[in-house]
């Protein structure tokens, strides 16, 4: 697939700035297979387009106040935004000046609750860093009290926003989903945080289950598709966690006939690596591209993506091409786009790929 295939002209007026409130008031577009065109509703309308029996599955992960600004020795400032615990103490990150922080250096947060010191250069800007908490019980490492880094994080960090968002949140709660668990993600799996406990509790009531995984999500989830070829774009790897009573319940959904609806792509990513690796947990770096056979998933709610964004590709594995008009209808009634946008409900395309056919790559 050619990456201008997933172009599509996105004016800036729609890129959402802030979250609408309440947060089910958000727009959401339901798009059946065979229907005539896609209906306008709010989220709030979620359990009325779900079926008594159906399973909605949710990513539980929450999003680490991550970004903390530090002083460099010389004099000067600098940033470090912790990506993922690769364990040991030593998680990855993005520093800012990389050059200016030399690797064995070590440099404390302008709050005065944490030091990072520097390690091995990992590429692309991306670093390994060893936080130490100095003011809450000091020299305490991430490996060693993780209770003690999230302390210090809540105090001298802040919540990442994604590029295209230019103001701070006056709450930062609204960048976390109201079913957010453990602290590990970089941003935050955006098709959830139009859910409310009004909606859990209407889905419950409808008789439609609800079951949570964990992705951690990166922020490579906003890096757009620069090569010629969508196929040939170099995916980022994830660690997935797929509670064994979600599994049953997605088998147990799937015998009666029901719909498995995944809220979001980082679900998605989650529920179909397990076809894929065999195991509930992991590192997972399945690229759903055009001709993924899904095997799990029956149902997408999702937001409005970025053009020339992996993102994308996974709607039109999932949808087929009827995103494109979907997406023109879209821009044409002014719904808002992006992690602070409306939602859309999907279908699978009418006509898959070879069931014989897995789809998508594995890295």
């Amino acid at each position: 697939m050619r990456v201008e295939e997933l172009h599509y002209e996105l004016p800036e007026q729609l890129v959402a700035q802030v979250p609408v409130e309440p947060r089910d008031a958000a727009r959401l577009m339901v798009a059946r297979s065979g229907a005539a065109g896609p209906e306008h509703a709010r989220v709030r309308d979620l359990p009325a387009h779900l079926e008594p029996g159906d399973l909605v599955v949710v990513n539980s992960t929450r999003v680490l106040p991550a970004r903390v600004r530090i002083a460099r020795p010389g004099g000067g400032a600098g940033e470090v935004l912790l990506l993922e615990d690769r364990g040991d103490g030593w998680w990855e990150a993005l520093c800012r000046p990389s050059r200016k922080l030399p690797e064995g250096t070590h440099h404390g947060s302008i709050g005065g609750h944490l030091a990072f010191e520097m390690g091995a250069e990992l590429g692309a800007g991306r670093r390994l860093v060893r936080p130490e908490v100095t003011a809450v019980r000091p020299a305490t490492r991430m490996g060693h009290d993780e209770s003690d880094l999230l302390a210090a994080l809540e105090s001298d960090g802040e919540v990442p926003l994604p590029p295209y968002l230019h103001e701070q949140l006056e709450d930062p709660e609204r960048y976390q989903t109201v079913f957010a668990r453990r602290p590990a993600s970089a941003a935050a799996p955006t098709a959830g945080l139009h859910l409310t406990p009004a909606v859990l509790a209407a889905l419950s009531e409808r008789g439609v289950r609800v079951a949570t995984v964990e992705l951690v999500v990166g922020l490579d989830t906003f890096r757009p598709v620069t090569t010629e070829l969508v196929e040939d774009h170099e995916i980022h790897t994830e660690h997935y966690q797929v509670p064994e009573e979600t599994w049953h319940e997605v088998g147990t959904t799937r015998v009666r006939g029901n719909s498995v609806v995944a809220v979001g792509t980082t679900t998605t990513r989650a529920l179909e690596s397990v076809t894929h690796t065999g195991d509930l947990a992991g590192r997972t770096g399945l690229f759903i591209t055009p001709g993924f056979e899904f095997r799990v998933v029956d149902r997408l709610m999702t937001n409005f993506h970025l053009p020339r964004s992996s993102l994308l590709a996974m709607v039109e594995a999932f949808a087929g091409p009827v995103w494109r008009e979907l997406y023109r209808l879209g821009v044409e009634q002014g719904y808002r786009f992006l992690s602070f946008g409306d939602a859309m409900l999907l279908d699978p395309a009418t006509t898959g790929a070879d069931p014989a056919s897995t789809g998508g790559a594995d890295t």
